[in-house]
């Protein structure tokens, strides 16, 4: 018995601000327990001086102990602060309407409520990488909140209205319910039913795509890396080449620079002195020395002087 009254407690909706939601939950609430009749009629109390029949007794004993757990439930669904402004009422009906007059609003404010909702529902489009299941749910929020204002919009407009506010991915989805379905007969269910299912197919496509695009990624990144690793010891071993080509080219082009200065002073030869023979008249690249087949013509050379 404990268990079944806590569950009773933990299923009461609690008043958190918003009334037409509240009240939409606490109605079916007090309906599910045969208590809403009595919150919607009240109870007949007799007039003084009228005498009742023990059948009308009965009955009347009987309203007032259904008014008075209907009062419990409510007074378990609202807060403390809000509690004390309706403790004064008498029956579950007068508690009832004091919570709609509060918070539900006069006629005028609802009028601009309802407007502000329109605004939205029409303006409503489904954002970029959404779920199905959560654009479905963002639309039947606000159209429930239409409906709690007084507004009578029928299911096929709202079928239309998430049809035509679709991202561009769902184009053919669109075309091929509009081709093989009658849009009048078709209910918000079997919608979103048929889009879950073109969603999950949209997935996996796009799963083994996303899947070839980084296998063949790697595979490109792989084979980028190597020639780059041959490129580079082609690009050390070239520059190494180059740099001892370069020596020898330096070396030699002043070896010749050196000779033909040399050369072109030919008539200061007599003060010259080799640094192999110790012997003037010649330059040590000329002298017998290196050149043993020239040796004739550097003693010539000598005693010319």
């Amino acid at each position: 018995m404990a268990t079944e009254n806590n569950f009773v407690q933990a299923a009461i909706p609690r008043f958190d601000g918003h009334y037409d939601h509240w009240s939409m939950l606490m109605e079916n609430f007090l309906r599910s327990k045969e208590y809403w009749p009595i919150i919607e009629d009240g109870i007949d109390t007799p007039a003084e001086g009228e005498v009742l029949s023990n059948a009308q007794k009965a009955e009347l004993e009987a309203k007032k102990l259904k008014d008075l757990k209907a009062k419990n439930y409510l007074f378990q669904a609202i807060d403390r602060p809000i509690l004390e402004t309706i403790l004064c009422k008498e029956t579950s009906k007068d508690i009832w309407d004091s919570m709609k007059k509060k918070y539900q609003g006069s006629s005028r404010v609802k009028r601009a409520q309802l407007q502000a909702l329109r605004k939205d529902f029409e303006t409503l489009e489904m954002k970029e990488g959404e779920s199905v299941t959560n654009y479905c749910a963002r639309t039947m929020e606000i159209t429930n909140k239409m409906r709690f204002h007084g507004e009578k919009i029928a299911d096929v407009a709202i079928v239309e209205k998430i049809l035509r506010s679709l991202t561009s991915k769902y184009n053919y989805v669109v075309c091929s319910i509009e081709e093989s379905k009658d849009i009048d007969e078709l209910s918000l269910d079997e919608l979103q039913s048929s889009l879950l299912v073109h969603e999950q197919n949209m997935n996996k496509s796009s799963g083994v795509q996303e899947q070839a695009l980084k296998a063949s990624t790697n595979t490109y990144s792989n084979n980028y890396r190597g020639r780059g690793r041959g490129r580079g010891r082609g690009d050390r071993g070239g520059r190494g080449r180059g740099d001892r080509g370069g020596r020898d080219f330096s070396r030699n082009y002043k070896t010749s620079t050196d000779q033909s200065q040399g050369r072109g002073r030919d008539h200061e030869k007599s003060k010259v002195e080799c640094y192999r023979c110790q012997k003037f008249g010649h330059y040590a690249s000329d002298c017998y020395t290196r050149l043993p087949n020239d040796k004739e013509k550097c003693e010539s050379a000598n005693l010319s002087k």
